[in-house]
């Protein structure tokens, strides 16, 4: 059996589908995930952004981040899957390590909790009307 290692997969949807289209698109990717062993942590979408330049006569696209945890052989199929599809337009599989997943976590945790100052006490006005008469 493989081991789990944990994927980060970024991927840009082509940006002239209806909502319902890139809906199912994202679906479609994660049941790919599920389907191959996987377990989605977590599902980002980032919405539809300019792209620096364009991809296939396209200027825009529509992001989706998954971070997932999977098996090794599944991200082939999971690659696969992303080049058979046609609204895809471009995609970026990563494996996180552990420095990376221990950056996460510093960066998820909760800040710390802040002090309550003391309420300000209203200052007097550098100006009062009997100066701007003069």
């Amino acid at each position: 059996m493989d081991k789990h290692n944990t994927y980060e997969s970024t991927v840009i949807i082509n940006a002239s589908l209806d909502d319902a289209q890139v809906e199912s698109v994202v679906t479609r990717i994660s049941e790919t995930i599920t389907k191959n062993g996987g377990s989605i942590t977590a599902l980002n979408k980032w919405g539809r952004k300019r792209l620096a330049y364009s991809i296939n006569k396209k200027t825009n696209g529509f992001y989706v981040n998954f971070e997932f945890t999977a098996p090794s052989s599944s991200i082939a199929l999971l690659e696969r899957s992303y080049q058979l599809d046609e609204m895809i337009l471009r995609y970026l599989t990563i494996a996180l390590d552990a420095k990376a997943l221990a950056a996460k976590k510093a960066t998820a945790a909760p800040p710390p909790a802040v002090e309550t100052a003391a309420p300000v006490q209203p200052r007097e006005p550098l100006f009062t009307e009997s100066a701007e008469k003069k």
